[in-house]
């Protein structure tokens, strides 16, 4: 139960509280109370004592791994030239392939043993909002496209949370991916409401959102393209398919998590202005791999 809790944490999956801390108090509750002896909390600490001397082992022999940590630090990279200074769906696209590539040559370098010996980690992402937005749309192609699990949270204060669960390179390019798109987001907005600018304020404001979600589909249909080609080059070259064996990775380490999932199918009917739609779709199209990110290279 308690490496549970541990990896549940790692996987930044849960509420605010700190379960571990909330037993050591129950603990010491009931000890004071004579209800446990004095015995059970000092259990308690040489279980938790063994279980991180456990995971700093295993934390020095991932740190150890020279070339993930090469491909996180690219990944890193990225993140610093595109999603902080703002880009087109061009650029966006563009580092996008490239992390792609990074991610391939790595996972092709490694052996079935290798990638089974890693541990998956989770990255939680605050969206700050209660309500879905059509940059949410594209959550499911952002986890397909790095060959992560991802699940949606509710955040004590309400707010949608999602988590992406996976290898660690592979959790460190949806993360990044997802900032991307959402930089991408911006921009194109801003962009197209500035062509809008003579429509009236409550028109623009509906095509503005019939453009995200025109846009949110386009970018997703090139992330599936891109996915469905990659994964196609991978197996020519290697003769592997690493989805399949990643996929086993995560569905044994969910099992220790003891998490359980079911899709939600979702009913909801959105009225678009078309032209608005298909502009954003347009773009989500252009959303094509080419300059921007080559000075990533020197990294």
């Amino acid at each position: 139960m308690i490496e549970t809790f541990e990896r549940r944490a790692a996987a930044g999956t849960g509420d605010e509280e700190k379960p571990l801390e909330f037993i050591a108090s129950a603990l010491d509750r009931a000890v004071a109370e004579k209800r446990l002896p004095a015995e059970a909390r000092a259990l308690y600490e040489d279980l938790r004592r063994r279980l991180g001397a456990s995971n700093r082992a295993g934390a020095e022999k991932r740190e150890g791994d020279a070339e993930l940590a090469r491909v996180l630090q690219r990944i890193q990279a990225l993140r610093a030239k595109t999603v902080e200074q703002g880009c087109t769906e061009q650029e966006a696209l563009a580092a996008a392939k490239k992390v792609a590539e990074l991610l391939d040559r790595y996972g092709l370098s490694l052996g079935e043993v290798e990638m089974r010996d890693q541990a998956c980690e989770g990255v939680g992402i605050e969206t700050g909002r209660r309500r879905r937005a059509p940059l949410d749309d594209c959550i499911p192609t952002i986890a397909m496209f790095c060959d992560c699990k991802v699940w949606s949270e509710t955040a004590a204060n309400g707010a949608i949370r999602y988590v992406f669960f996976a290898l660690p390179a592979d959790v460190e390019a949806a993360h990044y991916l997802y900032d991307l798109i959402a930089v991408t987001f911006a921009t194109e907005t801003a962009r197209f409401k500035r062509e809008d600018a003579g429509i009236t304020s409550s028109v623009r404001h509906g095509s503005a959102h019939s453009f995200q979600i025109g846009l949110a589909h386009g970018i997703c249909e090139k992330l599936k393209l891109m996915k469905g080609e990659r994964d196609a080059a991978s197996r020519r070259s290697s003769g592997r398919d690493l989805v399949p064996l990643k996929a086993a990775v995560i569905e044994d380490e969910l099992e220790k998590l003891g998490l359980d999932f079911h899709a939600k199918a979702s009913r909801r009917k959105r009225l678009v202005q078309p032209g608005a739609y298909e502009a954003g779709r347009e773009a989500g199209r252009k959303f094509a791999p080419r300059l921007g990110v080559e000075a990533a290279d020197a990294v």
